[in-house]
């Protein structure tokens, strides 16, 4: 008699592959990604594709998470040393070849146009983490320095670009690494707090005026503009001060429960410049308000908390501090995001994980899930 095989179910044939996701940490993602959709769909609906685009950015991001988060820690540990090497040859590449546009030299030609840069957001925690897990049980000073000398070549190249914004969040992803790897905050705060060192001598200067000093020179003048934009956007609010006034102004009139969906003046009446990029959360603000406001960062919260989870949970040191590190980067993200919409911090450039609308940042926002991904899942296999 012949034999009868069923034919497995969608499910059936689903089920290997979602087998890696962990469950809380989805559910944190498909949090943001709907407010995500919800928001560019709201903010941008009169702004050309770029909801259509969004959605097709999400998909292509969640493919890629999908992709890594099956990948064994090993592989990405073995990962780390060969994308620091390439990534810090593109920089190199890209300060002696690369493609100047508006003052800044941040592109380079290998047959596409690519942002080297972007490479480091996941290659430095990656390398550091490979670092200190090399030097596991007998780490001492030396080998934080030289982590700091890892950290400090990507950090200045792409300063140099130049591109505040890339450079914190690379810097932010090696500090934090050394931060879990055991070096004091005492340490670390003064290096973070440097920018913040810099606008504290401008102020007590006597009249809070920008004036040249030894921390004034270094600055380039679009950054000096910036720190002078933050200390009083009101001097020039049809100039420097438009970005932040106009972001403020929008927060300010969702009041508690917004405006309503699709319904933000300032938004749809072009008042917020980048309104679909890096001042997206200020047309958030205007139509979801403070509770909507309060909503995002929850979710936020969620995804954080539950990467440091993973972080505790990890089997290797390896996987402990890139888990550690890539959580807080998401935190990094949002801080500095909100902080310079809401006027707190300076304008530099930095996206809105899952509301902002970017491809390449989707991308590496997809990969550094999916490295999650793995990294939860080697601590399930660990435990079979």
């Amino acid at each position: 008699m012949p034999v009868v095989l069923d034919r497995p179910s969608v499910w059936q044939r689903l089920r290997p592959l979602l087998s890696a996701f962990d469950g809380p940490l989805a559910l944190a993602i498909l949090a943001l990604a709907t407010l995500g959709l919800v928001t560019m769909y709201s903010v941008g609906y009169d702004h050309g594709t770029r909801f259509n685009d969004h959605g097709r950015n999400m998909l292509l991001g969640f493919g890629l998470m999908l992709a890594l988060a099956h990948v064994p820690l090993q592989r990405l540990q073995a990962l780390a040393v060969p994308l620091y090497v390439i990534g810090v040859t593109l920089l190199v590449a890209t300060a002696l070849f690369g493609i100047t546009k508006k003052g800044a030299t941040r592109w380079l030609n290998v047959g596409v146009v690519i942002q080297p840069s972007e490479i480091l957001k996941l290659a430095m925690p990656l390398m550091m983490a490979w670092w200190f897990q090399r030097r596991e049980g007998q780490l001492d000073a030396r080998d934080f320095a030289l982590g700091g000398l890892l950290l400090a070549v990507p950090v200045l190249l792409v300063a140099k670009q130049p591109d505040l914004g890339t450079s914190i969040l690379i810097a932010s992803g090696g500090l934090y690494v050394m931060f879990f790897a055991g070096l004091s905050w005492k340490l670390i705060l003064p290096v973070m707090l440097t920018g913040a060192i810099g606008i504290t001598t401008l102020v007590l200067m006597g009249d809070g005026l920008c004036q040249p000093d030894v921390v004034w020179k270094v600055l380039r003048e679009y950054q000096k503009q910036r720190v002078c934009t933050l200390l009083d956007p009101t001097a020039d609010p049809l100039g420097k001060g438009f970005h932040i006034l106009q972001g403020l102004i929008a927060i300010g009139s969702g009041g508690l429960s917004g405006k309503g969906f699709m319904s933000g003046t300032q938004t749809h009446l072009e008042f917020i410049p980048e309104r679909t990029t890096d001042f997206i959360f200020a047309g958030f603000g205007e139509e979801f308000g403070l509770l909507g406001g309060l909503t995002l960062m929850i979710c936020f919260f969620c995804l954080i908390a539950r990467g440091l989870q993973i972080a505790t949970r990890a089997p290797t040191m390896f996987g402990r501090l890139l888990a550690g590190a890539l959580s807080m980067s998401f935190f990094t993200y949002a801080f500095v995001n909100m902080g310079m919409v809401s006027g707190i911090l300076p304008v530099v450039g930095v996206p809105l994980p899952f509301i902002s609308y970017g491809g390449t940042a989707m991308v590496t926002l997809g990969l550094a899930l999916g490295m999650l991904m793995a990294i939860s899942r080697s601590e399930s296999l660990m435990q079979r």
